[in-house]
């Protein structure tokens, strides 16, 4: 079964490797794809029983990663998002789903007027942290415990003035840290669409696929079964 992994492969990012580890050890394989070369929502959706949109932000093309999760996202294609990832799942869902067209990052349009992702109050680059999962959520029932530790790289995540807009809109935070602040996110009524603002890839093992990617993966082949 193979996974479209959208993102600008570096084999010397530890998030990458382990990224296509991680699908090695759920029984899938993993094609990556140039953020500056995404196809047609047709040929996603003909090639590849999932879409993984890959870590390490900015991306080459920022309108192919969005690109990416608008096909996933209408098309109920199997998606999961890390980090950087995360990130781009929140403005393609303000700028087609709120409305909010002009939404941006603020790695790449720091001056803009609507940031739905902005910095963190502190850098989590290279830090591990306790992840709270929100009961009656998948990410809750994939975990199969009420917390978890992961790793994170990143540096930015979502607004606080746009959390109720999304999760009114179907967004829902399903993961959160100590202090309540949103690390995991899933939009209701799609097969799959679950994105981390943390690198699970990275605690994935051979023996021990890591709970998101064996979830992810499942639906993946349940959903090339179905079309």
């Amino acid at each position: 079964m193979l996974i479209g992994v959208v993102g600008d492969y570096n084999p010397a990012n530890e998030t990458h490797t382990t990224l296509d580890a991680s699908l090695a050890h759920a029984g899938a394989e993993g094609e990556w794809i140039s953020t500056d070369a995404v196809p047609s929502a047709d040929e996603l959706q003909e090639r590849f029983s999932g879409i993984w949109l890959a870590p390490a932000s900015p991306y080459r093309s920022m309108d192919g990663a969005l690109a990416s999760v608008t096909a996933a996202r209408e098309r109920g294609i199997p998606l999961v998002a890390t980090c950087g990832g995360f990130q781009h799942v929140l403005v393609e869902y303000a700028r087609n789903v709120l409305g909010v067209e002009s939404a941006e990052h603020a790695e790449t349009s720091p001056e803009a007027a609507d940031l739905v992702v902005t910095s963190l109050s502190c850098s989590l680059w290279g830090q591990e942290h306790l992840v709270a999962l929100v009961p009656d959520t998948r990410a809750a029932e994939l975990y199969g415990v009420e917390s978890a530790v992961e790793d994170y790289f990143c540096s930015y995540g979502l607004s606080p003035a746009y959390r109720p807009r999304m999760e009114e809109s179907g967004m829902r935070v399903s993961g959160v840290d100590e202090e309540g602040e949103p690390r995991i996110v899933e939009l209701e009524g799609h097969p799959f669409l679950l994105a981390t603002l943390f690198c699970f890839q990275t605690r994935s093992r051979e023996d021990e696929p890591h709970p998101l990617v064996a979830g992810f993966v499942a639906a993946a082949r349940q959903s090339s079964v179905v079309t």
